[in-house]
């Protein structure tokens, strides 16, 4: 599997839409550019007007001649372009996109107030308004009024304002386009407007332009809220923190002031500011905008907190692991951004269709206006007249736009419920999958071994006195296994004399006036304390992948312990849920095979493969990939990594994972549960519907109104309904998988 890289190359496919240029100017991105392949050297700009692929495709052609750039960094989600080149070619790059008609900006700026935007957008809007409403009195003089001279020129002086009013950035696109030989929206509409008005048809050249202005206004609003569905999550993070200060006492400070390993403090009702690890405190934290979690999670001294997670029953207090501009949140924002930026396989597909389609039709309207007069014995100005429809027909913006606002729209329905994947190719190929490979220890499992069985051997010592011996012992002791009993059992308080540790073996004590021994199965058989029973009890549960250790006095041995990593809650569910979507399940574990086929039998898991080194694990996902074809690998350590990596979609769990699994991994999944990935392979199979849907819906309404622009009556006004019709249907089409459930 090739990971996907933000640092592209100059040359790009060939895109024809110019959708969704009106959207006003957002918030300028000042936040670090996390999880960002960005070189340290590049130059930020924002470009307001880049709002789809299409006019990332227009800046990249306009900037490919250019010598001296080493690479360029698209953020569409940002609006933001980074560029990393010399000085002199830094110069030529932005008088270049200025040509292409935009309007680039240093990065740098303060972020606007958000009134601002909105007063931006309310003018947008009443320019609008004033552009269709002289296009309509335009319209009226031409149907009701005498055609004097006094009347008809009013009729054009109104037609031409409406046109500058609503088609002033239209036309600057369009001309730079036409310059360069391109074909977008914005040209072939300049083109057909201005063909109309010039043949006399004025009043519908006017109504034309200021319909299509106000549809693309819709549009972008609408893409905009795909956009901002994950951005919005930023807010959720307080402007200042409680910080504890040397003298004890505590102060607000803004969080951009506060450093790593400060003590903060966190209300009820407030939400965390940074992230951080509780220091003191226990309360139930409400995670969904990180980790998609509706219950709220309980949380006490030594446990992860995130920022802009709610505390909700009681005062917590934390040291910072993660300072403002890097939580986990922001990089979850910033990821999704990055995501937004990568092009789909169905996106691909389209763009090359379209850089086909839009000049086979221009050339088809060309045909129209030339031959039809000699062919079908048209006049020349209804031969016009028709090739100008197919112009505004031609425009592939709703086919070029069907993929990005589904995908985007996927994206963000994902990371809302916690699952973050890192690339539309990810989230569309995810309905490929035919196995699914699982780690055990963190994935499958807790990770953390408990005690799951107690047995009492010794019948003239009371049950209670045994396991105070065996709490007492264990809770001496720092070992995994010896930890686990004794948070089992209870923390013990007796006073132990002669402690001492058997280094791989277990540990002893003298209590009570007995000599104890606390250890495993060859300490107390080489004790010669075992008998035939014992040994048949200590078989079954190592045959349920189970750690056994043993408590005994000098002179038989008292209690059997079974600990063992438990089975989460979440993971039968999860397997059961993956089976009935068709998708079979392997464990690769490093456990021994005794324990990885118990572990499958009771999490029902089709195979498991024991035993197995980092190597191992890449060997057996190509081998399933030769099997069964697509495969994912879920793992959450960095013996996992080179597996993730490997594998045709890595999975990484992102609250016990390691930092290289996660970087390894195409989709993380915030809060371990399996769960997740059957609704990830369920968004891929809706995704995949919806751009589908789109593209039919695109295309089927382009032929019928084609069909209708050559032999029938179709007017430009149908034209401008056929062509942002479409756009706004598949916008609010792919905007539904906002509320996939």
């Amino acid at each position: 599997m090739n990971q996907h890289t933000q640092v592209d190359e100059i040359s790009a496919p060939s895109d024809s839409c110019g959708c969704a240029s009106r959207c006003s100017p957002d918030a300028v991105q000042t936040r670090a550019p996390l999880l960002d392949n960005t070189p340290a050297d590049a130059t930020v700009f924002r470009i307001p007007g880049m709002d789809c692929a299409a006019e990332e495709s227009e800046i990249r052609q306009a900037l490919a001649d250019i010598a001296g750039i080493r690479s360029l960094n698209f953020q569409l989600a940002a609006r933001t372009l980074a560029i990393d080149a010399s000085g002199d070619a830094l110069q030529k790059s932005l008088a270049a996109i200025r040509a292409a008609g935009f309007d680039p900006q240093p990065a740098i700026l303060p972020t606007a107030p958000a009134h601002e935007h909105t007063n931006a957008a309310r003018r947008d809007l009443q320019r609008m308004v004033i552009a269709l409403t002289l296009a309509v009195v335009a319209e009226a003089l031409a149907f009701f009024v005498p055609a004097t001279l006094l009347f008809k020129s009013l009729g054009i002086a109104l037609a031409a304002a409406a046109i500058a009013l609503a088609g002033f950035s239209t036309y600057g696109k369009g001309l730079a386009a036409l310059r360069r030989g391109r074909l977008n929206i914005n040209a072939l509409m300049s083109v057909a407007v201005t063909g109309a008005f010039l043949i006399g048809q004025w009043p519908e050249a006017a109504m034309v332009m200021a319909l299509y202005a106000i549809a693309e206004l819709i549009e972008a609003r609408s893409i905009d809220r795909a956009r901002n569905a994950i951005k919005g999550l930023l807010d959720m993070t307080p402007e200042t923190a409680e910080v504890r200060l040397p003298d004890g006492s505590w102060q607000t400070v803004p969080v951009t002031a506060v450093a790593l390993d400060s003590i903060l403090r966190v209300k009820p009702g407030e939400r965390v500011p940074l992230d951080g690890v509780v220091t003191a405190g226990t309360s139930a934290i409400n995670q969904a905008p990180v980790t998609g979690e509706s219950i709220p999670v309980d949380k006490t001294t030594g446990d992860i907190v995130f920022a802009g997670t709610i505390n909700e029953t009681a005062t917590l207090e934390f040291r910072v692991t993660g300072i403002a501009g890097n939580t986990t949140l922001a990089r979850i924002i910033h990821a999704v951004e990055q995501a937004q930026g990568t092009r789909a396989p169905t996106q691909r597909f389209v763009d090359r269709f379209a850089s086909i389609y839009t000049p086979a039709v221009f050339a088809l309207a060309v045909a129209v206006a030339i031959l039809t007069p000699w062919l079908l014995d048209w006049t020349w100005t209804q031969a016009l007249y028709k090739a100008l429809v197919l112009l505004v027909i031609a425009c592939p913006c709703a086919l070029v736009i069907a993929t990005p606002i589904t995908v985007v729209s996927g994206l963000a329905a994902a990371a809302r419920r916690g699952i973050l994947i890192k690339g539309g190719v990810y989230l569309e190929e995810a309905r490929n999958l035919r196995v699914i490979a699982l780690d055990k220890t963190g994935t499958i499992t807790e990770g953390k071994p408990k005690l799951v069985a107690t047995e009492i051997l010794a019948s003239k010592i009371p049950e209670s006195q045994v396991l105070r011996w065996a709490a007492d012992l264990a809770g001496h002791s720092d070992h995994p296994v010896s930890k686990a009993i004794a948070q089992g059992l209870g923390q013990g308080n007796g006073l132990l004399e002669g402690f001492t540790v058997l280094p791989g073996r277990g540990i002893q004590a003298l209590t009570d006036g007995q000599t104890l021994t606390l250890g495993n199965h060859r300490l107390i058989e080489d004790q010669g304390l075992c008998s035939a029973g014992i040994e048949a009890r200590l078989a079954e549960h190592e045959a349920q992948g189970r750690t056994v250790t043993m408590l005994a006095t000098d002179a038989q041995a008292l209690a059997i312990f079974a600990v063992a990593d438990t089975i989460k809650d979440s993971s039968r569910e999860a397997l059961a849920q993956l089976h009935a979507l068709g998708i079979s399940s392997v464990m690769l574990t490093g456990d021994n095979t005794a324990t990885a086929q118990t572990i499958a039998r009771q999490a029902g898991i089709d195979d498991a493969r024991g035993s197995l080194l980092p190597e191992d694990k890449l060997t057996a996902i190509e081998d399933l990939q030769k099997r069964y074809g697509a495969t994912a690998m879920t793992g959450d350590g960095i013996n996992d990594a080179p597996a993730l990596a490997r594998a045709d979609i890595g999975v990484a769990m992102g609250a016990a994972g390691t930092d290289t699994a996660m970087e390894a991994a195409d989709v993380v999944i915030m809060n371990d549960d399996l769960r997740r990935i059957p609704e990830m392979i369920y968004l891929s199979r809706r995704t995949h519907a919806v751009l589908w849907q789109n593209i039919s819906l695109a295309l089927g309404i382009k032929a019928v109104f084609l069909v209708l622009a050559v032999f029938g009556n179709a007017t430009m006004w149908m034209a401008v309904f056929a062509d942002m019709g479409a756009s706004l249907l598949v916008v609010f089409n792919g905007l539904r998988l906002l509320r996939t459930n």
